[in-house]
Order: structure tokens, then C-alpha cells, then sequence
């Protein structure tokens, strides 16, 4: 017994470092991210029109499989292929990349693109977002879908496309598109609301170490990690919890109307083949595909919002990742 109790104090000690260090490094990166806010401000749009990589993809293939001679009259065609095709006005389709993690730090991109998208986007133009998030923070998702719902705000087709996972945040993103397009074994869902954390209090109690904690207002802290947790905190806290799962079956409600809550929100996940069956999503399809077929009618451009954080801020965010992996 007395092995045991050594060992899980070792283990105690060791999280409670593990948590230190993460506290510290998370910290290091937030001033980092708010010293380089100005620099970082000053990002650059990156447009890259899909039509011609497509044409070079099949150029290259061309060239390794075809005769001199029956490449000589491809090349031929193309050009002239793409001689008609700058005499014809084509629809375009605006292609966004959000790949979110817990904090949904891309939504900073994400508004970038959106409000430069829409200085010059069209009503017969559609946004396509190829969206991967396993979801994250209630209110920094609420931005994310925010954003999204500026796109449908203008009246311009907005298509949400999702090859591996749009969960709980992500989902919340995605609800909001005109149409979803899922892969076959895609994760779909999660519409719930979850919060964990650990409690320090009677290892801290003890060792004869005492924490204080001073609130104006009965309700400013719940729970808490170091403090004693009592009945009524616990009660507050779920309430608050389920007063956030309301508020977003509320919003899938509103923007999807067609999906039976009382069904899909208990917060698990369905893949792509359930989520059609659920209507959670419209087509079971990749986003490679979807685009590959619009490229014949469509004019596509892919666009992204770029910074660059410095060396030191890359460094701390790696090493915060690291650390969360372990």
C-alpha cells in the first residue's frame, strides 16, 4: 500500500507539472500572439485559380503517356480549348480552407477571406469552404459560423464540403451552408456541449497547502481546478452547460430545419453514410470530386489568407502542441 501511495503521489506531482508547464508555455504563446497582432495584420491574399492546375496535372500525364505525335495534337486542343473558353463568361466558384483546432485559431484567415470575398463576389458566384474541425470553444466556433453566415447574408451560394470530420464547433460551421457535402466515412455531428477539468484540492489540502479565492458576484467561478468545488457550483456549471446546448440546437434548428434534433442532438457523431440517413448532411461526395466536376463550367479560385508569425512564436506554439500530444 504504501508503493501505491508513493507511486499515484509521483503521478499527482507529475501532472500537476505537466499542467504547469502547458499554463506557462499557452501563456508565452498568447502574449507572443498579441506582441505580433500588428505585424501579423499585414497578411497577404494568395489566389490560386484550380482550372490551370488542373490542366497542368493533365498535361504532365499526357506528355509521359501519350507519342510525340498524339501529345502534339492534345496540346493542340488544349489550346484551343482554352482559347474558347476565354471567349465564354464562366460562373466562379470561390474555394476557403478552414481547418479548425480547439481554439478555431484559423477563424482570424477565415474573416480575412470572407470580407475580401465579398468586396467582389457576385450573386451567380459560389463560396465553397472545405471544412475539417472536430469543433473546440463555444464562442470562437459562434464566430467561425458568424462568418459563414455573412456569405449567406449577401445572397451568394455557400456550400460546405467535409472529407474527414465537421463535429460538435465544426458542425456548427457547417449547418450553415445552403448545402453539405460529406465523404463516405466523414464524422458528422456531435451536437453537444462537453467540459472536463481536473481538481487539485485534497492533494493540495494534504500537503498543507492552502489556495484562496476571492469572487465579487456568487456565480464568477464555478469549478475550479485548485478550489474546493461545492454542490451549488456543480449544479451552476451544468446549467450553464446546457444553456450552450440549447443555444445551438437553436441554431442548427434555424438553419437546418430538416434534421430531427430530438434525433441528432444528444451529441454523438454519425460518418457520412448515417449523417445522410439523419439528413445532418445532402450528398455523400468528396470535395476533390465536387470541384473536378465544376471545373468544366466554373471558373475556380482557390483563396487563403497568409502571415507569418515569428520564429519564436512558431517555436512556443510547436512546443504547446508537442506537449498536449504527450
Amino acid at each position: 500500500m504504501e508503493l501505491i501511495n508513493e507511486y499515484g503521489l509521483f503521478l499527482a506531482k507529475t501532472a500537476t507539472l505537466v499542467a504547469a508547464i502547458l499554463i506557462v508555455v499557452s501563456g508565452i504563446a498568447a502574449l507572443l500572439g498579441r506582441g505580433g497582432s500588428d505585424s501579423e495584420s499585414h497578411g497577404r491574399l494568395d489566389i490560386r485559380c484550380l482550372n490551370e492546375d488542373y490542366e497542368q496535372m493533365a498535361t504532365t500525364i499526357k506528355a509521359a503517356t501519350l507519342s510525340k505525335k498524339a501529345f502534339k495534337q492534345f496540346r493542340k486542343e488544349q489550346k484551343a480549348r482554352e482559347k474558347q473558353r476565354e471567349k465564354t463568361e464562366h460562373h466562379r466558384v470561390f474555394v476557403l480552407n478552414f481547418h479548425g483546432d480547439i481554439r478555431a485559431v484559423a477563424v482570424a484567415a477565415l474573416r480575412e477571406e470572407i470580407t475580401a470575398l465579398l468586396t467582389v463576389a457576385q450573386s451567380e458566384d459560389e463560396v465553397v469552404v472545405r471544412l475539417e474541425s472536430a469543433g473546440g470553444l463555444v464562442h470562437a466556433y459562434g464566430l467561425a459560423a458568424a462568418q459563414l453566415l455573412r456569405i449567406r447574408d449577401r445572397r451568394i451560394k455557400l456550400t460546405v464540403t467535409v472529407d474527414k470530420i465537421a463535429a460538435s464547433g465544426g458542425y456548427m460551421m457547417a449547418c450553415v451552408a445552403d448545402r453539405i457535402i460529406a465523404a463516405p466515412f466523414a464524422v458528422v455531428g456531435s451536437i453537444g456541449v462537453i467540459a472536463q477539468l481536473p481538481n487539485f484540492n485534497r492533494l493540495l489540502k494534504k500537503h498543507d497547502i492552502d489556495y484562496e479565492q476571492f469572487m465579487a458576484g456568487e456565480f464568477k467561478r464555478t469549478v475550479t481546478v485548485l478550489g474546493e468545488n461545492t454542490d451549488q457550483g456543480r449544479r451552476k456549471f451544468q446549467e450553464e452547460i446546457e444553456e450552450a446546448h440549447t443555444l445551438f440546437k437553436d441554431f442548427v434548428k434555424t438553419h437546418r430545419p430538416q434534421v430531427d434534433l430530438e434525433r441528432v442532438a444528444t451529441g454523438e457523431h454519425w460518418y457520412g453514410t448515417q449523417a445522410l440517413d439523419c439528413r445532418l448532411v445532402d450528398e455523400l461526395r468528396t470535395s476533390d470530386d465536387l470541384l473536378l466536376d465544376a471545373k468544366s463550367g466554373a471558373d475556380l479560385y482557390e483563396v487563403a489568407y497568409l502571415t507569418k508569425k515569428p520564429w519564436l512564436a512558431r517555436l512556443i506554439t510547436q512546443t504547446g502542441a508537442a506537449l498536449r500530444q504527450s
